[in-house]
């Protein structure tokens, strides 16, 4: 049995050696307000053999420069630590962009869900989640995949029902300009605004106009509402037919499918 420090301030998190040291493991770093939560986690987690906590933090500071200090593949971050949660999703995502983060909320938010989910949050968990399903969620998260409950993804699914009841008649005259349309395609390729400039050589200011002017044209409200609305009319398709070869990646969808969200067991 060995021993590792996982914070700053001295606790240390027991580890078990793996023989042959074959097996892959998942770096997790805690982010909790309350000690026995994180320590409820560390438990919890300690019995898996390819788990392992390498770091905690308890405040918002804390855990900004966890995610820099520590070589992690999933940061489990209480929403409650950030009084603007997908922000700081966003300033994450934006320091450490391989990290996936899984977002422990106190009780059902719909409109909470969603924009972290937009924002890149890979899990939405609740914080009276049994503890095998969390385990499952950290390596479906690993995998690749998202993880929602069952209730959020009927509100990812109502979102997405509600942005394709709208009228078609008047979406068939609205055409995008060549420019509109690669911002569009990066979009849905879950570019950032900064990635988008580089890529089309311009400034995020302009990125940020052209968005503004885009979101009039379809009638949508943020980028959840354009990602949704690309899905609903194959936009990015006909983005590419609009551009040279050269000029758009293959867009991936701007969310996973419906069948690789994974569901907590409905209570």
């Amino acid at each position: 049995m060995a021993t590792i420090p996982v914070n700053g301030y001295g606790e240390l998190q027991e580890t078990h050696e793996v023989q042959g040291n074959s097996l892959q493991l998942l770096r997790v770093i805690v982010a909790d307000s309350q000690a026995i939560f994180r320590a409820g986690l560390r438990k919890i987690f300690a019995v898996e053999d390819d788990i392992r906590v390498v770091g905690q933090a308890e405040t918002l500071p804390q855990t900004l420069s966890a995610a820099k200090k520590f070589s992690a593949d999933i940061l489990i971050m209480e929403a409650a630590l950030s009084p603007n949660p997908a922000d700081t999703v966003s300033e994450l995502l934006r320091q450490t962009p391989a990290l996936r983060l899984v977002v422990v909320i106190s009780k059902p938010h719909e409109e909470l869900t969603l924009e972290l989910f937009r924002r890149g949050a890979y899990g939405i968990v609740s914080r009276d989640v049994e503890p095998e399903l969390f385990v499952d969620c950290l390596r479906k998260v690993w995998q690749g995949e998202s993880w929602l409950d069952s209730r959020g993804i009927q509100w990812v699914l109502g979102a997405y029902r509600t942005q394709g009841s709208r009228p078609t008649s008047s979406r068939s005259k609205i055409q995008l300009t060549p420019k509109e349309s690669l911002i569009v395609s990066c979009v849905t390729q879950g570019m950032k605004n900064k990635e988008i400039a580089l890529r089309v050589g311009t400034t995020e200011q302009v990125v940020k106009n052209y968005l503004r002017k885009v979101y009039d044209k379809l009638g949508v409200a943020d980028r959840l509402e354009l990602a949704l609305y690309c899905l609903h009319n194959r936009l990015p398709e006909a983005a590419e037919k609009e551009l040279p070869a050269s000029s758009v990646n293959n867009p991936a969808a701007a969310f996973p499918a419906v069948g690789e969200l994974n569901q907590a067991k409905p209570s």
